[in-house]
C-alpha cells in the first residue's frame, strides 16, 4: 500500500461508513460516496447525530453534500463495534427535547455568571459583537 498526499488517501474509504464532525458541531453518519480535492464530501444514507448525556437521538437525513471547510474530524466506523456502545438511543423527539432543555440551561447558567461577574465590575463581551476575523 502506497502513502497518497491530501484527500487522495481518501480513496480507499470511498463506500465505508464514516462520522463526520462538523466545524458547528452537528455529527453526521454515512458512507461517504465521494471526496474531491478540496475534501468536499457526498455522504448517502445520512444521520445527524444528536447526543445528549448518555443519550442519543438519529436524524434522518438522506444524501449530504459537505464542504470540505466545514469538515473538523472525519472517521471510519467500526461495523463491528458500531451497535456496542454505552449509549442509549432515544426517539427523534425526545432527543430534540432534551437538546432543548439542555441548552435553556446553558443559557440561563451563562446569564448568572454574566450578571455575578457585572456585579463585581467585570464584564465579558458579547460573542455577537465580536470579529470573527
Amino acid at each position: 500500500m502506497n502513502y497518497m498526499p491530501g484527500t487522495a488517501s481518501l480513496i480507499e474509504d470511498i463506500d465505508k461508513k464514516h462520522l463526520v464532525l462538523l466545524r458547528d458541531g452537528r455529527t453526521l453518519i454515512g458512507f461517504l460516496r465521494s471526496i474531491d480535492q478540496f475534501a468536499n464530501l457526498v455522504l448517502h444514507q445520512t444521520v445527524e447525530r444528536i447526543h445528549v448525556g448518555k443519550k442519543y437521538g438519529d436524524i434522518p437525513r438522506g444524501i449530504f453534500v459537505v464542504r470540505g471547510e466545514n469538515v473538523v474530524l472525519l472517521g471510519e466506523i467500526d461495523l463491528e463495534k458500531e451497535s456496542d456502545t454505552p449509549l442509549q438511543q432515544v426517539s427523534i423527539e425526545e432527543i430534540l427535547e432534551e437538546q432543548r432543555v439542555e441548552q435553556q440551561t446553558k443559557l440561563e447558567a451563562e446569564k448568572l455568571k454574566v450578571q455575578a461577574l457585572k456585579d463585581r465590575g467585570l464584564s465579558i463581551p458579547r460573542a455577537d459583537t465580536l470579529d470573527e476575523y
